[in-house]
């Protein structure tokens, strides 16, 4: 039924439900038994146009738990297929329910998702529901990354639904409200090749065009057009990830978002101790996720993508091939290239010289060797400091001069160059021990960690002012796993 703050700036269209309905079908959220907000985003529920003081409310709770709809809502699950640890299956939402696209007052489309609304027809006997921990962490990251400026959904609210899930055990049932440029995946062009409906998929190319890359010239292959603008933008997006130590878990074509967003925050972490074979996810027992294969992963995930739209390329085989392939060749050269950027921005170095390439490699050998904290080390010295336990270590000394003579070498100012390696360099992460421990306080009923890591992880440029407990990685000896929320 309308919500009694039905018109607390809602302004909800739906141009993904005029596309053909092999992508979606009606499904409403299932009612919980007592919905109360745990949080709500006021910044980003004003960035949207929406009220954020009325549906900061009970009223508001009743919205976002899924127990009355906004104005002019029309939910739907999104049909999907994906290749999940590399074996492809048919998905679809079935634990999330898209309510609308509110447009902002800047004029941009939004998603507004509701997560653990409950079962849909693609919920394959699923529950359709989420705990409160793993709602929590999706919060807390994904807003830690947007601080971050790597782009991601975000999370508008997340509610407590009076109802416990069963997992391990049984705990607090929860609804996260997503924001996202769009859901459309790898995933979403798999479903539409396998049903073999190439009316469909050629909608759904144009539909992607027009929403994410809309400057995107027309040519003879809107197809092929659409396959290069992705991948353009997936090169950026996984270099960002790796640049700060950020492991997704579990990059399956589902979870690849072509509007260049990070989506899903499952089992993710974050590096403390610089090892590239470092992976985290319980199931991920190959490491086919670990941090150094995320740039490969991508480019697996976008040659799937690919062969979706090969027929749409053009109508010859060969020819279709032939153009994809040509499309997909530069990706790991256009990935390694924007993360040596990002890592010669993280040195403080603004110009290219003969050697630049070595003395990066050189210093991620060293944190690779000397177990060194990724993000510490960096933020060490943007702040004219050395890393931890370097005092007896001439490997790393005799490259610290090194980089201080590079320094010196260019017009910029050394001071200058650490402004800028601070604005490059985060001082703060969300420290994997420190979001467990919040998340399983908050799962007992105190919040108070969760709020006091939020502020914290959402201002992570703040050098000289990170409290040091949330700056020091965990235990040593601690082998740290994440889970899949469901």
């Amino acid at each position: 039924m309308p919500s009694p703050l039905a018109h607390a700036g809602w302004h909800l269209e739906h141009s993904y439900a005029s596309l053909p309905g092999i992508f979606h079908k009606a499904s409403h959220p299932e009612p919980v038994r007592r919905p109360a907000l745990v949080i709500f985003n006021h910044t980003l529920a004003a960035s949207l146009g929406l009220d954020a003081a009325l549906l900061d409310s009970p009223e508001g709770a009743s919205i976002f738990g899924g127990n009355s709809l906004p104005h002019g809502s029309r939910p739907l699950a999104q049909a999907y297929a994906g290749h999940q640890f590399g074996h492809f299956t048919f998905l679809g939402d079935g634990r999330a329910i898209l309510l609308g696209e509110q447009i902002a007052p800047d004029n941009r489309r939004w998603d507004v998702q509701l997560k653990g609304s409950g079962p849909t027809r693609f919920s394959r006997r699923g529950d359709g529901r989420a705990a409160i921990g793993p709602m929590l962490r999706e919060y807390l990251v994904s807003e830690a990354m947007h601080a971050l400026g790597i782009p991601t959904t975000r999370s508008l609210a997340v509610t407590l639904t009076g109802e416990s899930v069963r997992r391990d055990s049984l705990l607090p049932g929860a609804v996260l409200t997503r924001i996202a440029a769009s859901h459309i995946r790898v995933g979403t062009f798999e479903w539409a090749a396998a049903s073999g409906d190439l009316d469909a998929a050629s909608a759904l190319v144009n539909y992607t065009l027009a929403r994410h890359f809309p400057d995107t010239p027309v040519t003879d292959s809107p197809a092929l057009a659409l396959l290069n603008a992705v991948a353009a933008r997936q090169a950026t997006l996984i270099a960002q990830w790796q640049l700060v130590g950020f492991i997704h878990g579990v990059m399956n074509t589902d979870n690849m978002a072509l509007s260049g967003e990070t989506i899903d925050y499952g089992p993710c972490a974050f590096i403390d101790h610089y090892d590239p074979a470092t992976v985290f996810s319980s199931i991920d027992r190959h490491g086919r996720y670990a941090y150094h294969n995320q740039p490969p992963i991508a480019h697996w995930n976008l040659t799937r993508f690919a062969e979706a739209l090969l027929p749409l390329i053009h109508p010859d085989e060969s020819s279709a091939v032939s153009a994809a392939q040509s499309a997909l060749k530069a990706f790991p050269d256009t990935c390694a290239r924007h993360q040596y950027d990002g890592l010669k921005a993280k040195l403080g170095l603004v110009s290219d010289l003969p050697g630049d390439r070595a003395l990066t490699d050189d210093f991620l050998s060293w944190m690779h060797s000397s177990r060194a904290d990724f993000t510490n080390a960096f933020a060490a010295l943007s702040n004219g400091n050395l890393p931890e336990n370097t005092n007896e270590d001439a490997v790393f000394h005799s490259w610290h001069q090194r980089w201080l003579n590079r320094l010196s070498a260019q017009p910029l100012p050394i001071d200058d160059a650490l402004a800028l390696m601070r604005q490059h360099n985060p001082a703060v992460i969300p420290r994997n021990h420190k979001v467990e421990a919040a998340l399983a306080a908050a799962t007992s009923g105190d919040l108070t960690p969760f709020h006091q890591l939020l502020a914290i992880v959402t201002n992570p440029f703040a050098h000289g002012n990170i409290p040091v407990e949330f700056s020091q990685p965990g235990p040593a000896n601690c082998s740290y796993q994440t889970f899949c929320g469901t």
